[in-house]
């Protein structure tokens, strides 16, 4: 006899790894549909999560549940190299349209570590450099390749420091820059990065050994943080300078999160490789590292390999997500939707002190909690304020190095409706928490 569900979650914890299983809130469901998850307790939960930055055209859209039905009916895998088949070329020309400047080729994985270690093996190799730069507080993946440049939390590498040829230097740093109004201070964050690379430069590798820096154009799961384009940009001049090869990972940033089909469109900044996975496929395992194709050339066959990447099936998704992006105007939506809700919480920002900063571009919003009394970032108050909104009916996720800030990043079909429901639920939880504390 099969085993029901309750007998099945019982045995989670000895079925499987608590480095899979054990994340917030565990909330056990059904089915997804659009903006929702629907529950096994049978009630329905706006998820301003979008599955961690991957449904960015929501749960199981029509039009791309039907390209993988019909694409199953055909092909199921496909080792590309051994067989050709259409939606994996079909794909790459589409990508090719959308990227940024001259980025037209591409090696595609599974997930958004694979498409670092596929970044970071193309800089190496075609430079014959061996040191890569990361920043402080951005997360690559947890690969040991892409570990060895991950720097958003120190228990991420705990017992496991790679043995990887890299440096660090510190990533844009609101606190420092900001002024109190919202307005910021770029020409002394850009001498202060000038500095961080001189200091690099002279007292830990010469800059013609470094092969790539590599970063996140807006810092992901290290707290939202985005930096003025100007800094950017002057990221981008110091490695054209020195002839290193900048990777922008835009596992989280694209397909239309930030209101454009890629943060580098959104800052005006190109790099010379890219990291792409998430909203790539609306939740099927497919990635991409991209550039442009004579870079790419350089790259000869051996040097890197995949047995699935490119499943002809994930492919299928890609494009019928593409389509979707492209027929519903989701990046104009993205904009709309962004600013409304911007709008909201800064409203609940004057209600409830614990909100201390707000930072977002497009649906990628970040709310920063911090103890009213100590100004210090409050990460179990995040996690408590996470369960109320649960009960109060909407999922959010948390993101900083110390949890300290709630992620909202809705799908990019999201109504105005939707968001407001979800930021009346945020209220009821703010308040709920406060009533707690007192």
């Amino acid at each position: 006899m099969s085993k029901d569900w309750n007998e099945l979650s019982e045995k989670m914890s000895e079925r499987l790894a608590p480095s899979m299983a054990k994340d917030h809130p565990n909330l056990p469901v059904v089915k997804e549909e659009g903006c929702y998850y629907y529950g096994r307790d049978g009630k329905k939960y706006l998820d301003f999560t979008s599955g961690i930055a991957v449904t960015n055209v929501g749960h199981r859209h029509p039009k791309v549940v039907e390209a993988i039905k019909n694409a199953a009916d055909e092909l199921t895998h496909g080792p590309i190299g051994v067989i050709q088949y259409e939606s994996i070329l079909r794909l790459a020309d589409e990508l090719a349209e959308v990227m940024p400047g001259d980025i037209d080729c591409f090696f595609f994985g599974n997930s958004g570590t694979e498409a670092i270690e596929g970044a970071l093996k193309l800089a190496k190799y075609v430079t014959r450099r061996q040191y890569m730069v990361s920043f402080t507080g951005c997360f690559h993946g947890r690969t040991m390749g892409s570990l060895g440049v991950s720097t958003s939390k120190s228990k991420y590498r705990r017992y496991l420091q790679p043995d990887s040829l890299t440096y660090q230097i510190p990533y844009y740093r609101p606190a420092d820059f900001e002024n109190e109004d919202g307005t910021i201070r770029e020409e002394e964050a850009i001498r202060q990065l000038e500095r961080d690379f001189d200091n690099l430069f002279k007292y830990h590798v010469s800059p013609d050994e470094v092969a790539g820096v590599i970063l996140e154009p807006v810092l992901g799961e290290g707290g939202y943080v985005m930096p003025p384009a100007s800094w950017l940009k002057k990221v981008r001049d110091i490695c054209t300078e020195h002839g290193m090869l900048l990777i922008f990972d835009e596992v989280q940033t694209g397909f239309g999160r930030t209101g454009d089909w890629f943060a580098a469109n959104t800052f005006g900044v190109t790099p010379d490789i890219m990291a792409v996975a998430k909203g790539i496929a609306s939740g099927m395992p497919l990635s991409a590292t991209a550039a442009n194709h004579k870079l790419m050339q350089q790259w000869p066959m051996g040097s890197h390999a995949t047995t699935f990447g490119g499943n002809p099936i994930a492919c299928s998704a890609a494009l019928a997500t593409i389509d979707v992006i492209k027929e519903e105007k989701l990046l104009d939506n993205t904009v709309r939707a962004g600013e409304h809700a911007v709008h909201g919480i800064r409203k609940l920002k004057e209600k409830h002190p614990v909100i201390s900063n707000i930072r977002h571009l497009g649906l990628m919003i970040g709310i920063e909690i911090t103890d009213p009394e100590t100004g210090k970032p409050d990460g179990e108050a995040v996690l408590r304020i996470l369960d109320l909104a649960l009960e109060e009916g909407v999922l959010f996720y948390l993101c900083g190095n110390e949890g300290e800030v709630i992620r909202m990043i809705p799908p990019l079909t999201v109504t105005t409706e939707q968001i407001d429901d979800g930021l009346k639920a945020l209220d009821k939880a703010l308040t709920r928490f406060a009533e707690e504390k007192k």
